[in-house]
Order: C-alpha cells, then structure tokens, then sequence
C-alpha cells in the first residue's frame, strides 16, 4: 500500500477513516434524534471502525463576534401547508426542530466525547452553504451575509483563530485533525480567489503553526489543478461522479427554480401516489432558501418522490454511465493526488461518491453505491490518501449506518492500509 502523502503530525491517526456529521450533529439533536446523546453516538462510529468526524463547527456563529444567542433554536426549514415539514424526504435538510441548545458548550462536549472515543475532530463552516437555514430566525443569517463578500473568508479566519485558542484554552488543540475555513469553496457564498483563500490559510496558520489549515472543493479543478492555491496544507476534495443521478435530476429539473410547467411529466411519473401539487405545497421562507444552496424544485421533489420508482430509473440507466462513473472517481482522485503530491500536503476525501440522493433512495446504498465507494476508498489508499469517507452517507442521520457490516469492513481497509 502507497505511503501518505505529506507528513502527519505524530500525535494523530496515521490513517483517517471519517464519518460526515456536518452541521447535524447540533440540527438533529433533539430527543430521540441521531445526535441527541454524542457519546452514543462516538460509541457506534467507533463501533464501525470510525477514528474521526468531520463538523460544521459553526466559527461564525460562535465566535464572530455577531452578539448571536447563546442558546440556538433549531427550527428545520418549516411546516408546509400539506402536512410535515420541508426537506422530511431529503438528505440533511430533514430537520423537525422543535429545540434549543447552548452551541459552544455542545462543540466542548463533542470533543470531550472525541477524546473519550480516541477519536480526532475536522472542523469546517457550512455557514454560508446551509447551516443558518435551520435557525429558528433569520438573524444568523443576516448577520453573515452583511459581511462583505470579499471579506468573508477574513472574517471565518477570524472567527477560526479564537476557536481553535477556545479549545485549546479547554486542553482539546490535540484533538483536531486540521482545519478547513470553509466547505466548497466552489459552491458557496465565499470568495474563492488565490488571494481570498492565501491571505486567509495564512492568517490562521501564523497563529496556529501546528494545526493544518485549507479550505475544501465540491467539484475540484482536475483538469487544471494549477488553480488551486498553494497555500493549502491540506488537499481536502470531493469526489462525486453524478453520472446517472444527474442524468434523472436533469431530465426532472430538480437544479432549477421557478421553471414554468414545473413538474415535468418526467417527475410526475416518479412522484408517489397522492403527491401534492407544487401549489398546494408551497415553499419555505425566502430567506431560509437565500440561506442555502437548495432550490424549492428540489426540495419538492425530494419530498414527493416515490424511492422505489426514483431507484428503479437509475439502474435501468446505469449501465449507460457505469464505465464513465468508475472512470470519473479514478481519474480525478489521481489528478488531486498529483496535486497533493507536488505541494508534499496530506491528502483527504471528506466527501463522495455519487452525489446528493433522496433520504429513502437506497441506489448509493445498494450494490452499485457500494461498488463505487469501494473503487474511491481502495484508489485513494493507493494514491496516498491520509483519510476519507466512505461515502457522505456513512453517518447516524443516513439510513446506511445500520448497515454495520460494509462500514467495519471497509474502514479497517483504511485504518491497516498503514
């Protein structure tokens, strides 16, 4: 098996094996939820052979200096006319609310949680992704996006510093993983410019000498990798070969909003029985979809979708894009290898395979999914890789956690790939 790339500091894992708990872990933490006892849930991401998670630390929220509640009042993006909640049939975004919690000292007990599990942290920002939709009021959100766009990677380098001495002052500095100011660059409200993204990674990192600082990419640049900056000490991309999904999403213009005749005859054919109309549906809070890189098209189909039908589609098309799906996830791990490999940076997959599926969809979770997330995790291990997922969907709030077996199994690939 290939060496990583890069050098590890000593005191962490010299293989990472991450589970994806986002902004979740402090959305779907009410009672009876994924994430309402952390410590059980380290127990079970142990208990699959995890040795890391992967967070929306929220730096912005916390520590931005926005004069922000203490207390967070979760709220999901809301009731719709029909009964249940918007986003209930989608992944990350099926988030009931109905609590409240004093989000600093939950970051603290994520970590004294990790410590207990032998378990190291990556902390990120979906803040100007998704996290503030889920907000009881706009007032996260406003806050952020009164920020300049040129200064908002500044700010989250601000914010970034006095988390990491908040929990060092709490003895937590050996629990952190590295650090990447903010998810997708790419697809998200920041800049991202060599310079926006340098002057940034160097702000923290003049402080923080020890701890690795990057930013992450939902779609890296393979085929011009010179793009990426240089100041990036770790490589934190994601690999998705949509491939079919995107074939389906396109042809039932799920990207979109605001297209007329929208749904399609397409959708319709795929919806289950009984599916309100998307008037009768309706549409969350326009700010709650400024705060997110959702669309209302998206969320209604998600929502109204049969899983059955929506499976069936995919494998009756698949063959058609197998060959260029399993070449996609190759190709471009090796492109971002070689980058990796050029700079002498650490190498990490914190998101993949296929891409972003209905919550009761069970393609990326069947055979397929599976042989796919297998060709990535084994490709990267041969490339050098220090840690990856083993899909996004590997995690307490994605039905594949039950699936205990696969998740042992290919997580000790990674963690005795040393």
């Amino acid at each position: 098996m290939t060496a990583t790339i890069g050098m590890i500091p000593s005191h962490l894992p010299p293989r990472l094996a991450i589970t994806l708990w986002d902004f979740s872990w402090y959305t779907r933490a009410g009672a009876g939820e994924p994430f309402a006892d952390l410590d059980y849930a380290f127990d079970e991401a142990v208990a699959r052979g995890y040795n890391a998670v992967r967070i929306c630390a929220a730096p912005l929220y916390l520590f931005g200096g926005l004069d922000l509640p203490e207390h967070l009042r979760i709220s999901g993006l809301g009731p719709t006319p029909v009964g249940g909640y918007y986003g209930e049939g989608t992944r990350w975004y099926d988030v009931p609310g109905g609590f409240s919690l004093a989000l600093r000292q939950r970051l603290f007990d994520l970590f004294t949680s990790a410590r207990r599990h032998g378990c190291v942290v990556i902390l990120s920002s979906w803040e100007y992704q998704q996290s503030p939709s889920f907000s009881s009021t706009d007032d996260w959100w406003q806050k952020i996006d009164g920020i300049p766009w040129q200064s908002r990677l500044d700010a989250l380098a601000t914010a970034t510093k006095r988390m990491l001495h908040a929990l060092a002052e709490q003895g937590f500095a050996e629990q952190i993983a590295f650090v990447e100011l903010h998810n997708e660059v790419d697809f998200s409200r920041v800049p991202s410019t060599d310079k926006a993204i340098d002057r940034a990674v160097e702000n923290v990192s003049a402080e923080f000498p020890a701890i690795p600082v990057s930013v992450s990419y939902g779609k890296p640049p393979h085929l011009d990798m010179e793009s990426v900056p240089d100041s990036l000490q770790v490589a934190q991309f994601h690999i998705y070969a949509y491939g079919v999904l995107d074939a389906l999403q396109s042809e039932i213009d799920l990207r979109s909003t605001g297209t007329d005749g929208f749904p399609n005859a397409a959708l319709r054919a795929i919806q289950a029985d009984g599916a309100p109309t998307y008037g009768a549906y309706g549409r969350p809070e326009a700010w709650r979809l400024d705060a997110t890189v959702i669309t209302d098209q998206m969320l209604y189909g998600y929502d109204t979708i049969d899983p059955d039908r929506w499976d069936l589609w995919l494998y009756e098309h698949y063959a058609l894009f197998r060959e260029s799906m399993h070449r996609e996830i190759e190709s471009r791990i090796v492109a971002v290898a070689a980058w990796a490999r050029k700079h002498a940076v650490p190498l990490v997959f914190g998101e993949g395979w296929v891409g972003y599926t209905p919550l009761r969809g069970s393609f990326e979770e069947g055979p397929v999914g599976k042989e796919l997330a297998e060709r990535g995790v084994r490709i990267g291990l041969e490339q050098g890789a220090w840690g990856s997922v083993l899909t996004s969907n590997a995690a307490p709030h994605h039905p594949l956690w039950d699936d205990i077996r696969w998740q042992r199994r290919l997580n000790k690939e990674i963690t005795d790939a040393e």
